[in-house]
């Protein structure tokens, strides 16, 4: 990366539960609005605008945006899946490190409806039909909503290929809720125990239970990234670098391993992973501090293995020796996580970032991670997408 791209403002409003949250304008409009304060711009120095999600009509980023004002620029509209809100963040970088503008927003929503995730189209082919014919051949159990085949089936995977108990991944679930109790943001901030998540309604036996899986969750995010040139003519803060970014989508790999680790992006995030981390110069023990995406808890372990943190096979001594929270080598979700912190497709990725941004600036308060200068941002859709951030403090 030859130019340097800057983190110059974030904003972020408080997660929700379906039904309980403003529409998705009015959220979109918040989160835009307190990152242009955190930056100290108003709206007309934002030359592109990059709006992220998931459920929603053709140009809801501009009913969004639209709120905030009308000036004219580009404005695009992005679905990634799950990594929408991160896809949004990675053209505004791109167009910012490229030179074709020196201020970019990126902004993402969901007004989601309770329940597991579903497809509004039953017309034509879907988007995951390759992915779900194969989690049909390897996990079976057609009556379950497809995230936990897909996501559970993978945690059974590696139960049965490296002996990781239940147990651990309700150490990951407990660890999310204890992270999200200092998070005035998030949806669930109540502190649950690793027993209290064993002890919940199985989804399925022996390999799921209920606090294990990411809720719906309504809400928004938004970040404005700018050049080293834009910064100082605005006199921006230049503290939160983005070092390293890749977005990586499957190879053959994903199906013709027949693997349902694969299946679920592992491949997708190390590639990802080797790319970002490759551009900024960093190894993954340089890195202090992590968002990423554990839509389930098994999630959360399979990335440990897929982003460098540990061999494959070894995520769960990882968890065991306490390395994913205060006072071990990584602070992993420290917002909580989409476990705790709750999941609205469009806007996880860009929570993420603000979360990043706040704890390279020091100013994450309870949650603050004591000498974060190097953070990774993991964010994954399955179809497939994944994007893995380096920021570093500047």
């Amino acid at each position: 990366m030859s130019t340097n791209v800057f983190v110059a403002g974030v904003g972020m409003i408080p997660f929700k539960k379906p039904g309980t949250s403003e529409t998705y304008d009015v959220m979109g409009e918040q989160a835009i609005r307190l990152a242009l304060a955190d930056a100290g711009l108003d709206y007309s120095d934002i030359q592109q605008a990059y709006a992220g999600y998931v459920y929603g009509d053709s140009t809801c980023g501009q009913k969004a945006l639209y709120r905030v004002g009308m000036t004219g620029i580009p404005v695009l509209n992005v679905n990634n899946n799950c990594a929408t809100g991160s896809s949004a963040l990675f053209l505004a970088r791109q167009a910012v490190q490229s030179g074709a503008v020196d201020c970019a927003l990126a902004f993402g929503f969901e007004q989601m409806n309770p329940g597991s995730l579903k497809s509004v189209w039953t017309d034509r082919p879907g988007a995951l039909e390759r992915a779900n014919t194969l989690v049909d051949e390897l996990v079976g159990m057609p009556d379950m909503p497809n995230a936990i085949r897909q996501f559970a089936g993978a945690g059974r995977a590696h139960m049965e290929k490296y002996g990781t108990k239940l147990e651990t991944f309700a150490k990951i679930r407990a660890k999310a809720s204890q992270h999200a109790a200092r998070n005035p943001l998030a949806v669930f901030r109540n502190i649950v125990s690793s027993d209290e998540v064993m002890a919940a309604p199985m989804l399925w036996d022996g390999v799921l239970t209920r606090l294990m899986a990411c809720p719906p969750t309504c809400g928004s995010a938004a970040a404005i990234v700018v050049s080293e040139a834009f910064a100082k003519k605005h006199g921006l803060r230049t503290d939160v670098m983005i070092a390293g970014q890749a977005l990586a989508t499957d190879t053959p790999s994903t199906y013709d391993s027949r693997d349902m680790i694969r299946v679920v992006g592992f491949d997708v995030t190390r590639l990802a992973a080797k790319i970002a981390y490759e551009q900024a110069g960093i190894e993954p023990y340089d890195i202090n501090v992590i968002e990423l995406h554990d839509c389930f808890a098994q999630n959360e372990l399979l990335t440990y293995e897929a982003l460098g943190l540990c061999p494959e096979g070894g995520a769960e001594m990882l968890v065991s020796d306490g390395d994913n929270t205060y006072g071990g080598q990584w602070v992993v979700n420290p917002s909580g996580g989409l476990l705790s912190k709750g999941h609205p497709l469009g806007a996880t990725g860009l929570a993420q970032c603000y979360e990043l941004t706040h704890q390279l600036r020091g100013t994450a308060e309870q949650r603050q991670v004591e000498g974060a200068r190097i953070a990774v941002q993991h964010n994954l859709g399955l179809g497939g997408a994944g994007v893995v951030t380096v920021f570093k403090k500047n």
